[in-house]
């Protein structure tokens, strides 16, 4: 398992430019313990793994993708919608660092309770996982430096974008329900946004009226 992981590291800095904190942040934390037990032995292979109820855990690459796209600082506070199993939670964790803050918010109750249990387990204590629908972000929490969505969404949730900061990042999936392009916006003084277009994804559907599940 670590000689994959390891492989992963070599092919990132060779094809990628993430830098050194977010390099350390993937290799402190194992994503073994962030997928069902049955699939801790492809926990490093470069691919999306199964949860449950259709749920998947994303693909190490694109979750250092869009670790990248957000430019996290130590201190941050930072909303994620989707926690899935807890892990990309955990990456942004650990590079805010114990005066950074993750709210992420999950709408699959199981899954609300493996994240928080899988993030126990990997000792990240700055990531709250909250039962919630993550589009309408978290108003008692908010504003935030940075905003990350792991789900598809047919576009960037306006009550999202009142609670990121001026200057902050947004970046996630935003397309139809076979194809997503990963977007990346950074919010004006006058709250529009500057885009950025990452590359074409695939990602399962955000629920929720900006996405394709009821």
């Amino acid at each position: 398992m670590e000689h994959q992981k390891d492989h992963l590291v070599h092919f990132w800095k060779r094809h990628f430019q993430f830098n050194l904190a977010e390099i350390r942040a993937f290799a402190s934390v194992r994503r073994d313990m962030f997928v069902p037990e049955k699939l801790m032995p492809y926990a490093y292979e470069d691919r999306p793994l199964p949860l449950l109820r259709g749920k998947t855990i994303s693909q190490p690459t694109t979750v250092m993708i869009m670790t990248h796209a957000l430019e996290l600082e130590p201190g941050e506070k930072v909303f994620e919608v989707g926690a899935g199993s807890g892990f990309q939670a955990a990456i942004i964790g650990k590079i805010v660092g114990p005066k950074g803050k993750v709210v992420s918010s999950e709408v699959i109750p199981e899954l609300v309770l493996f994240a928080r249990q899988n993030l126990k387990k990997a000792r990240i204590n700055n990531v709250q996982v909250r039962e919630d629908d993550g589009a309408k972000g978290m108003k008692e929490e908010a504003p935030f430096d940075k905003i990350i969505i792991t789900a598809a969404c047919r576009e960037f949730p306006k009550e999202l974008l009142e609670q990121l900061k001026p200057n902050g990042v947004i970046v996630g999936p935003v397309g139809d329900k076979s194809e997503q392009e990963m977007v990346r916006g950074i919010k004006r003084e006058d709250g529009t946004l500057a885009l950025e277009f990452l590359g074409q994804f695939l990602f399962t559907p955000m629920y929720g009226k900006y996405g394709f599940e009821v």
